[in-house]
């Protein structure tokens, strides 16, 4: 679809966690005119735990979006990717696809999407965050809880490693890029930050190296952190 008359759409974000980098890798790839605005923790006028952030998502968290030309509003980074599929990605570019680029998805094809986006929302996501906390945020050393969540973490990239294997470490789903490569790539790529070593997943090094490479993704990396601070 064109997009050259659309009103830019807002993404509310910071610049820390992968969530908001997430939709801004979609907004890249449809081509979709975005602003960003950064957001502090905290409930601090600015933070995304005061009044005026509440105001658009009651939960305190971002991302978030609003699409000034539907005048929707969005949050939870699943929601917001799955608006932008159904009103922007009408040639289904980056949605559940069939076998090959005539045929159309199929009931599995549609569960394989759902899946897999679950299974990062679930479990990669959520053992990747807590890795993270454990390890530089919790304010006491909690030794048993970071080697909890480091094994989790672990045991989701094996997981991870065996899909790939599908595709030969070019794409969660084989077929290429989609919605659930974005999905995935802002968490999986803050291993180092989490202090998690690859040595054992050569497709998940592979995957994590084409899809850093992608112009969408890179532009997302670019933007994101040079948005309007709040």
């Amino acid at each position: 679809m064109s997009t050259s008359n659309l009103k830019p759409l807002i993404l509310h974000a910071h610049s820390v966690g992968p969530n908001p980098y997430k939709v801004a890798i979609i907004l890249s790839f449809l081509n979709l005119p975005y602003t960003s605005k950064l957001w502090e923790l905290g409930d601090a006028p600015n933070g995304v735990k005061g009044p005026k952030f509440l105001q658009i998502n009651e939960n305190g968290r971002v991302p978030a979006l609003e699409d000034p030309n539907s005048g929707v509003v969005s949050w939870e980074s699943g929601a917001i990717i799955h608006y932008l599929l159904r009103v922007y990605d009408k040639a289904n570019q980056l949605g559940p696809r069939g076998k090959n680029p005539s045929s159309e998805p199929t009931e599995q094809d549609h569960v394989d999407f759902n899946k897999w986006e679950f299974f990062l929302v679930s479990s990669l996501g959520p053992m990747m965050g807590q890795a993270v906390w454990y390890r530089h945020l919790n304010p006491t050393k909690n030794e048993d809880a970071l080697a909890r969540y480091e094994a989790q973490a672990y045991r989701t990239f094996d997981v991870l490693e065996g899909q790939l294997g599908k595709s030969g470490g070019e794409s969660v789903l084989p077929g290429g890029f989609s919605a659930v490569d974005a999905h995935c790539y802002p968490w999986v790529n803050r291993y180092t930050y989490a202090e998690l070593k690859l040595d054992s997943y050569p497709k998940i090094q592979r995957w994590l190296e084409v899809i850093g490479k992608i112009p969408a993704v890179k532009e997302a990396y670019e933007r994101v952190p040079k948005g309007e601070k709040v």
